[in-house]
């Protein structure tokens, strides 16, 4: 198993190597890049997150850095990859906050039919969203008072959520990365479009065509993001926008057959997606893990008319959409089993970390008998990078998990009026999470990303703290808890040392950068709120897709409401054994026989019930990869796809933007009464 792993993570390993040098990203092109975003390419993300639910984060990052490029050269000044490093970094900062949902998310669930229909609406806290009986929701605005403890809390999240992720992720990177060695195979391809940049600008520096490969193959990606986009997304924008009526060929979210299959696939989801960017995306990812997902998926397809014959996923009937049958399959049954699967999959991945420390420790040992010691010291690290001293990240820990918690305390205590026993249980809970939990979490994340870019999660560890806290309501899942998962970030800043750019340049965009995310999506997503109503017919991702988010949603938030609720109907401690037994078999198995680990993953990921319609196309995309371009271009191919990616990305949110800005001003024209 080893080599068959070794021989397929090598491909990501060799795509590129460390610079010597580093230089400084942040220069006034990133303050004007961030101004750019935030007036241009934050509306048009969150309509787009509406209206397809892709939006347009890659979009917004490679127009961006391409158009301040341009403007560079004009004024005979070339940006260095550190810059343009730091550009993309900015743009997708603000693309991430403009496409969570935020505050147009919240003012829906608070209104939804599944927050009624389980007694959550009149429990949500003010601090969460105000009281379905304030007139804001009648008048669609966020500019309101019964807002303002929303948008208080909002902030406080934000900064202390960056803050903590900026200096812990470095942190762990550091232990990672400098004393650990790992290789975060993974890393490249998030840093390969930048290469791209600025090799074309040094190529076009140097009059050395040959050099700039990548901008070619990016502007091919380019020209089928744009080519497909017009059809995809931008047709069916301005086609609402100029007529009322959205013209679509291509059905968005996805076409929907389970109505019609269902009488002879009981239970199953059928459907499929016609967003050319899955088949992109299974290029991308690695072969197995887009093979192992299509089992899965095989495997579903089988397995529930069976269940269904059974009386297991007793609540489906036919003629229930995809909707439907994902939630009620998750209600009879998936929910459990995915919860068994991913205790599961949190032992493979702990006993990963554990193994390899073990192994790192004997080949240490064994080094050091030999006189050949190679051990990395936290003082050891590349000059010029910006590194700080530990101090600041174990202070910044402190303070933040500290400040978590007594904000989260402050806040039950306002909500229910006093201290109670129920309040000091979910101190205890906090504690734990915060200063136990999490730590241990991040590090076996580090480990795992930097040793096979995967990320590992103990499944329900923050819903079962807070259940067996013995809390009676639903205020305690709205709280900011100090539970978090740093070891994610460790890649991004393996990806910011790829490319030559100083640390320091991250934090201070960090620092011009929040103002600014926080006024342009709560401006914005008011702008469009008072548009129409969300979700309605004008987005149809949105009206599809959330009132399911909220009705799983629900599942978790009646555990703690005293009574018997949907939760209760969905938690089987059986679905639960046998998920973990197979999850543990399947590793195992997979193990035995010397499978990639990818085709493990992927196999899980395939099971996930999340949205299937997505996993033909990109099984289809992977092998076209695997067997026709991989074999003409052999290691190549790792190298070009990425950046075909990001091109097909840009073109595609490109196009769309256009359309998304004729909409505003289409809808912003003031009718005159004569």
């Amino acid at each position: 198993m080893e080599h068959r792993v070794d021989k397929e993570l090598d491909e990501f390993r060799r795509i590129m190597e460390v610079p010597s040098t580093f230089e400084e990203g942040f220069r006034w092109s990133a303050l004007f890049g961030a101004i750019f975003v935030a007036l241009l390419m934050v509306p048009g993300a969150i309509y787009m997150g509406l209206l397809a639910g892709t939006g347009i984060g890659s979009a917004a990052q490679w127009v961006t850095v391409i158009l301040f490029i341009e403007v560079a050269r004009r004024a005979h000044r070339y940006l260095n990859r550190s810059e343009i490093f730091v550009l993309f970094f900015m743009a997708g900062s603000m693309m991430g906050a403009a496409t969570t949902g935020g505050l147009l998310w919240q003012q829906f669930f608070a209104q939804s039919d599944a927050a009624a229909a389980n007694g959550i609406v009149d429990q949500i806290p003010r601090w969460w969203a105000p009281p379905i009986e304030s007139d804001s929701y009648a008048k669609r605005t966020f500019f309101h008072m019964d807002w303002l403890p929303v948008i208080l809390m909002m902030l406080f999240g934000s900064f202390v959520g960056q803050l903590s992720n900026l200096v812990l992720g470095y942190g762990l990177f550091r232990v990672a990365s400098d004393m650990e060695k790992l290789p975060f195979p993974m890393a490249p391809i998030g840093a390969q479009g930048i290469m791209a940049m600025a090799e074309d600008i040094e190529a076009k520096t140097s009059k050395d065509a040959e050099n700039s490969w990548r901008w070619r193959v990016f502007a091919i990606g380019g020209a089928l993001g744009l080519a497909f986009g017009s059809i995809y997304l931008f047709l069916p924008v301005i086609s609402g926008a100029l007529t009322g009526t959205a013209i679509q060929i291509f059905p968005i979210p996805f076409s929907d057959f389970t109505g019609k299959t269902g009488q002879y696939l009981h239970a199953v989801a059928t459907g499929i997606s016609w967003d050319f960017g899955n088949i992109v995306t299974g290029m991308v990812m690695p072969f197995y893990g887009m093979v192992g997902s299509f089992i899965g998926l095989i495997i579903t397809v089988v397995i529930n008319p069976i269940l269904y014959n059974r009386g297991i996923l007793s609540n489906w009937k036919f003629g229930d959409d995809t909707i439907s049958t994902l939630f009620k399959n998750n209600i009879d049954f998936y929910f459990s089993l995915h919860i068994g699967i991913a205790v599961a999959i949190a032992i493979a991945g702990i006993y990963q970390v554990v193994k390899s420390i073990v192994k790192g420790n004997r080949e240490k040992r064994r080094l050091k008998a030999i006189g050949q010691v190679k051990k990395g010291a936290w003082k050891d690290v590349p000059k010029g990078r910006g590194d700080i001293g530990a101090w600041a990240i174990i202070l910044c820990y402190f303070l933040v998990t500290a400040s978590y918690t007594v904000v989260s305390i402050g806040l039950l205590v306002w909500h229910h009026g006093g201290w109670t026993d129920d309040i000091r249980n979910v101190l205890i809970v906090l504690l734990l999470l915060g200063y136990v939990y999490t730590p241990i979490i991040s590090y076996v994340t580090a480990r795992l990303e930097g040793m096979v870019g995967q990320v590992v999660e103990v499944p329900m560890i923050r819903e079962a703290a807070l259940i067996l806290s013995g809390y009676h309501g639903v205020a305690v899942w709205f709280l900011p808890l100090p539970i978090a998962n740093y070891g994610t970030m460790t890649v991004f800043y393996r990806q910011c040392e790829l490319t030559g750019t100083k640390f320091t340049s991250i934090w201070k965009t960090k620092i011009i950068l929040f103002p600014l995310i926080l006024l342009s999506t709560i401006f914005f997503m008011n702008f469009i709120w008072g548009l129409d109503q969300i979700p309605s017919v004008a987005y149809p991702f949105a009206q599809k897709m959330w009132e399911l988010n909220a009705a799983n949603a629900c599942i978790m938030y009646s555990s703690t409401m005293g009574e018997y609720s949907m939760f209760e109907q969905a938690f089987n401690v059986t679905y639960l054994g046998f998920g973990a037994i197979f999850g543990v078999i399947l590793f195992s198995g997979m193990s035995v026989i010397g499978a990639p680990i990818m085709l493990t993953y992927g196999v899980v990921r395939g099971l996930g019930q999340s949205l299937p319609h997505s996993i033909l196309p990109q099984f289809i995309g992977a092998l076209i990869g695997h067997f026709y371009f991989k074999k003409r271009l052999k290691l190549k191919w790792r190298q070009y796809i990425p950046v075909v990616a990001a091109g097909f990305s840009c073109g595609m949110g490109l196009i769309t933007t256009v359309g998304v800005g004729v909409t505003f001003l289409s809808k912003a024209v003031i009718k005159l009464p004569f």
